[in-house]
């Protein structure tokens, strides 16, 4: 809903990296699930045991 809100389908093809970088973390209502970027692991959805063996490293 926030997505459509801020008219991102839009304005998205036009931000860089950067801004796109700086809304998501302004808003975690923008994210549809958890990405976890730790070192070479990329871990999608929530699964406790998995998050916490990877930020360990």
């Amino acid at each position: 809903m926030h997505y459509r809100e801020l008219g991102l389908s839009t304005k998205l093809a036009e931000m860089d990296e950067d801004e796109t970088f700086a809304l998501l973390a302004a808003d975690g209502m923008l994210v549809k699930r958890p990405v976890l970027l730790a070192g070479d692991k990329v871990i999608f959805g929530f699964k406790e045991s998995e998050w916490r063996d990877a930020l360990k490293a």
